[in-house]
Order: structure tokens, then sequence, then C-alpha cells
């Protein structure tokens, strides 16, 4: 018999934390072992039931769920998902828990009946693919950008799709990246309310700069550009001289911004063009990827080992997309020794 995913609840909200449990004990596949209002509580609740996942408020009185999260991923790191209200000051902590390893985000089911139905089915799977994330302890350390090494030719496109854990491997990766770098332009699956925030937390700790992307904005060196979530799809117009174009079409591949438009836009530039593929559910950016490899450009895709859910890059990997796949950590140098070597051909 399959086992089920045994989750624990916490939430200061008497009311959030029915609502909950009713819609998690709803899916046959989760099992809700217990709920805490508060840290405390949950601690020992931890250590007596022994939970797969647990669903973290963001923000509690006492210790908050920020301060939580960093002794849980410190001291006994396990799948956390996060649930916020879906204000501004909500986005900000919520970007802030996922890069300190929270595996994905929820907004809280707010409304009357139909409206908290309709959030259950997305609940559920978030907590179901949270149990089968890969959780290990974070280094927080300083990163040290390569700005050092060789010039990179700045002539290029990076472009980079990610989804469920991408929030922390994007911090990790473009961190550890100098100031000077080609245009990089970024698909991360997330609620537009949370990437005008996520752009600028990235922004303070990376040496390039970090900007939500709009329509029309022409691609600068040393600039990565976000796609604003959940409105338009961006592509790129025009090549690497061209601009941005953020597009309201349907979503493709279930999402939108979808990572296959963006890399579908992107394979125009041939082996000017490098693709990067990193954790996420699902397969959004597989066919983009295999259009961009097909037309000349370098592929990367984020190994299995260091996904927290190796699902985007291994459909892409099976589409024939992913030239190379590399671990997270040599992510960094793998891109800047792609750019000195296409600069030398070219």
């Amino acid at each position: 018999m399959k086992r089920r995913v045994r989750t624990l609840i916490v939430d200061d909200s008497p009311s959030m934390r029915a609502v909950l449990r009713t819609i998690l004990s709803s899916d046959p596949d989760i099992e809700v072992v217990g709920v805490a209002a508060e840290p405390a509580k949950a601690r020992q609740m931890i250590k007596d039931l022994n939970p797969d996942v647990l669903t973290l408020d963001v923000e509690m009185p006492g210790m908050n769920g920020i301060e939580f999260l960093e002794k849980i991923m410190r001291l006994r790191p396990m799948p956390v998902v996060m649930c916020s209200t879906l204000t501004a000051r909500g986005a900000d902590i919520t970007i802030e828990a996922m890069r300190l390893g929270a595996v994905d985000c929820i907004a809280k089911p707010t409304g009357g009946p139909a409206a908290v139905l309709g959030t259950a089915p997305q609940l559920c799977e978030t907590v179901k693919a949270a149990a089968r994330s890969t959780i290990r302890p974070i280094d927080h350390s300083p990163r040290h950008p390569s700005a050092s090494g060789p010039p990179m030719a700045l002539d290029r496109v990076i472009a980079i799709g990610a989804s469920t854990g991408g929030v922390e491997a994007l911090f990790a990766l473009l961190s550890a990246l100098p100031a000077q770098v080609p245009p990089i332009l970024i698909v991360q699956h997330m609620p537009g309310l949370f990437t005008p925030g996520f752009a600028a937390r990235l922004d303070k700790l990376c040496a390039m700069r970090v900007v939500e992307a709009k329509d029309g904005d022409p691609l600068q060196s040393g600039t990565a550009y976000i796609a604003p979530g959940s409105e338009a799809h961006m592509t790129l117009s025009g090549g690497r001289n061209g601009c941005l174009r953020l597009v309201a079409d349907a979503p493709v591949s279930g999402h939108r911004p979808s990572v296959d438009r963006l890399f579908e836009s992107c394979a125009a530039l041939g082996s000017r063009a490098i693709g990067i593929i990193l954790t996420g559910m699902g397969q959004d950016g597989a066919e983009g990827l295999f259009a961009m490899r097909q037309a000349g450009a370098t592929t990367f895709g984020q190994s299995a080992e260091s996904c927290v859910i190796y699902g985007m890059p291994k459909s892409a990997l099976q589409r024939g997309g992913v030239e190379q796949e590399i671990d997270l950590a040599a992510m960094p140098m793998a891109i800047i020794r792609a750019c000195c070597e296409t600069m030398r051909v070219n």
C-alpha cells in the first residue's frame, strides 16, 4: 500500500489551521498528523511525529516563520511549504523563506467555500511534490563572484528557466557570477506579486544588476531580467541587439510566463545563446531547450543530485535538449567557460 505524505500544519490562526487540515485531509495521499499554533509546540511535534512535510505560516507571534525555518534548516532539514498572505510584505518574507530552503510557497486560502475549494488541488499537489524533494543543509556563506577570471563574451544571451526550488538555486547561481556578464533572461515560476521583491533582493546580493523585466527593455550587459509572474510570456525580439517583449498570450506548458516561450525565442541566436534549465516540477522548458540546442546553442541542465525537484531538467534531458548536466555549485564556472569558449570560436 502506498505510504501517505505525513504533514504537520503550523499556523497561529485556528480558522486557517482548520481550513488547511480539511483541504489536505481530502487528498487520499496525504495524512495530517498534527497541527500547531506556534513554533515551540511545533518543534516538539516534529520530534514526536517525524512528519514528511511541514506547512508553515510566514508570520506568527513569538518566533516568526522565518526564524523557525532557519532553525529547522540548520538543525533538522526537511521539506517546508510556506503559507503566505498575498501582500507585498508577505511576498518579501516568502522570498526570504525560499532563499533559506523552503521548497515552495502557497497563498493562504481565502474567500467563501467555493474559493477555498478552488485552491485545494494546487495546495495538495505542492505538499506531495515537497515530500518528493531533496533537502540538504543550506550554505549561506558569502559568495565570491569569479570577476578575476577571463573576460566573458558579452555579445551572448543567457536564458534560464526554473520552478520549484529555483529561488534558492538562482540566489546561489547569480550571486556567484561577476558583474560583467551577458544579458541574463530568467523565467521563474512564481506569483506576480513576488517577482518585484525577488528581483530587488537579488539585485542587493549579486554583483550584476537585477531587475523585473518590462516590455520593450533593451538588452544590456551586466543585467539579469526576471520575467514578471502570472501576467505574460517574456520573449526576446530582434536578437542580441533587440529588446524584451511581454506577450499576454495563453499559458504554454501550463505556465505563463513559460520557459518554453523564452527558450524558443532565444533559439534564433544560435551559438550566441546559452540555455539553462534548473530545478522544478513538470516539463516546461523541455521543448524550448531542445530548439535552442538544435540551433547551435550551448545548453546545460541542473544535475539530479543538486536539484530540489528533478523534473524540468529530467524532461529536458529526455527530450534531447540538455547538452551537459552540471551540479549547481559548478554552474557559474560552466557559464563563464562557455562564454569564453564561444568568444574564441567566433
